[in-house]
């Protein structure tokens, strides 16, 4: 059995740490440009491309996921660190497939023009205002949530490298 992740494993897991680098950052320093603006108006379809990018890397990482065996921690690790993975990584592929999905979805439902990576994307010819809000504060409310597991994430792979030398951290490095 292989000691590392296959790679397009290891290059869909980095390429979505870049996607979400990019849609975090564009969302949170969108008010550095003025409402109305080319700048701000490039921010937001960034951020909504970025999105559409991450829930699209998330549906072949799914499958990739599906389609590969998970290599084995060396030495292997107690129980709960594994069921602690787990969750964690259930959340984290579910979050950043909901997402991107209340995000999108309440685009289209506002019935106002928005675009992909510069192309005009269908609106609702009957838009619902309501639904698209209540999307949009699911999808401002879940979010912060990313940072944190995101965050912990990280910080675990950094713990089984540096304190109990096992190899978590080499198996997905490319």
């Amino acid at each position: 059995m292989t000691v590392k992740y296959a790679r397009p494993q290891i290059l869909f897991h980095w390429l979505t740490v870049v996607l979400l680098a990019v849609a975090y950052a564009t969302i949170e320093f969108r008010d550095l440009a003025e409402k109305g603006t080319w700048q701000r108006n490039a921010m937001m379809v960034t951020h909504f491309s970025a999105g559409f990018c991450v829930l699209v890397i998330m549906a072949i990482r799914l499958y990739l996921r599906a389609r590969h065996r998970t290599p084995p921690i060396q030495p292997a690790v107690q129980r709960w660190q594994t069921g602690l993975s787990h969750l964690v990584h259930t959340l984290l592929y579910a979050l950043f497939v909901v997402l991107p999905i209340l995000g999108l979805t309440s685009r289209y439902l506002r019935g106002k023009a928005w675009s992909l990576f510069g192309v005009a994307m269908p609106v609702a010819t009957t838009p619902d205002p309501a639904t698209a809000a209540m999307l949009i504060d699911w999808h401002e409310t879940l979010a912060p949530l990313g940072y944190w597991l995101i965050g912990l994430h990280a910080l675990a792979a950094l713990f089984h490298h540096y304190w109990l030398r096992d190899n978590t951290l080499r198996r997905i490095v490319p």
